[in-house]
């Protein structure tokens, strides 16, 4: 008896293993397909969504709006690229007429300088011949014009020939010339004519500023050799600042002489500043497919200096086009954007707009409404609205956030751009 049952019993689990075999495999299999899957889900949930839900309690708080784009008259502009320029007659090197050694030097880059203000001096040895010769010169002079008075009374006397005269007018008149010569040179040094016919020689020179101005770099030092052909420091004179922009071809029938510009820093938006074209080129700029415009700046140059890079807006009349309130737009990411009632969302507007509700409060009957953000590009900005160019197709009468916008790009950056 004992020993069938251990037969029965082993047919039992015999019987069994094929089954728990089964449900082993079926087991791992779930499991490694849960595995491959989940990453699938995590990036799934990693996707953010252009869909943004706000709850009207939201929308209300944030006090939200929602209007459509409308057709304005706005304003329209050219927008280009320059930079500031000084004209070469407002920027000078200080130089020296004579080589010599720089004794002293009384400038820096930034300092202001007046025209005629002496900056440095030199010393040159070699200038004392010249002063020496003046004197000279001045002595002989003196003494051909006693000698022309002696001889003329000598030939009003009889007493000598009139060649005599002759003779000691032409060595006068040569030695005037001389003397002329050495006091231009002189003159020329900066050194007093005045000073040099008492006897004085002097052998140091001062350098002078040639125009008014802000010394933007100093080239020599004290201690250096320096002559005509080595400056001393460079001179700009900001007041008189030009704006060298280029324009494309498309814009150039548009532009025209007397135009007014407004422009801002490249790297410092926040000030505007205005320049007025005084001339159009009529040739393209090198290696591009622009043409330069020229204008001088008008009013404030406070903080502008010659080198720096402006972006500059050209009003060329009025047009109408597309356009929301300013506050409509938001950038993320560097790309701007409105948002768009979704079509669920719209649906319920336009039922609700058939009742007779009242739009404003249409928070209150709706329990949640859905708004898909759309790149745009922006254009013109007049009188708080703003041009846009939509990058989708809409359909007419659109609706879209006028206000609070800002509330919902916050919302949708939060939450990931999930659902709430």
């Amino acid at each position: 008896m004992n020993y069938k049952s251990s037969i029965t019993n082993y047919q039992l689990r015999s019987t069994n293993y094929p089954l728990l075999l089964t449900l082993f495999i079926l087991l791992a299999a779930c499991t490694s397909k849960k595995t491959e899957t989940a990453p699938e889900e995590e990036h799934h949930e990693e996707t953010i969504s252009n869909i943004v839900s706000l709850t009207d309690v939201q929308m209300k708080t944030a006090g939200i709006e929602v209007g459509t784009i409308e057709l304005k008259n706005l304003q329209t502009s050219i927008k280009a690229n320059g930079m500031l320029s000084v004209p070469n007659e407002n920027k000078a090197f200080i130089t020296s007429v004579n080589s010599g050694v720089i004794r002293t030097l009384s400038v820096h880059p930034g300092k202001f300088v007046k025209k005629g203000q002496v900056v440095a001096t030199i010393i040159n040895p070699d200038i004392a011949n010249l002063q020496q010769q003046l004197q000279t010169v001045n002595a002989q002079v003196n003494l051909s014009e006693i000698e022309l008075r002696r001889q003329k009374e000598l030939v009003e006397g009889n007493a000598a020939p009139l060649k005599n005269v002759q003779r000691v007018q032409t060595e006068l008149a040569t030695l005037r010339v001389t003397r002329n010569s050495l006091q231009k040179q002189l003159g020329t040094m900066g050194i007093s004519i005045s000073s040099v016919n008492k006897g004085n020689i002097i052998t140091t020179l001062t350098i002078t500023a040639p125009i008014s101005g802000t010394i933007s770099n100093v080239i020599a030092q004290i201690g250096s050799n320096v002559d005509p052909s080595t400056p001393i420091a460079e001179i700009v004179n900001n007041s008189n600042l030009h704006l060298d922009l280029f324009v494309f071809e498309k814009d150039l029938s548009m532009l025209h002489t007397s135009q007014t510009i407004h422009f801002t820093l490249t790297n410092n938006p926040g000030k505007e500043y205005d320049a007025q074209i005084y001339s159009i080129g009529t040739a393209f700029a090198e290696e591009t497919k622009t043409i330069p415009i020229h204008a001088v700046v008008k009013n404030d140059k406070t903080g502008l200096i010659e080198g720096m890079n402006i972006t500059a807006v050209i009003s060329i009349g009025t047009n109408v086009v597309p356009a929301v309130p300013s506050e409509a737009i938001v950038n993320s990411q560097g790309q701007d954007y409105i948002f768009v009632l979704t079509k669920e969302a719209a649906k319920h507007y336009e039922e609700e707009k058939e009742e007779g509700h009242d739009t404003k409060e249409k928070h209150l009957k709706v329990r949640e409404t859905s708004f898909e953000r759309i790149p745009v590009v922006k254009g013109t900005t007049d009188v708080g609205y703003t041009e846009i160019k939509i990058l989708k197709d809409l359909p007419p009468h659109t609706r879209i956030i006028t206000k609070g916008a800002f509330f919902a790009l916050a919302k949708m950056t939060n939450a990931g751009g999930h659902h709430d």
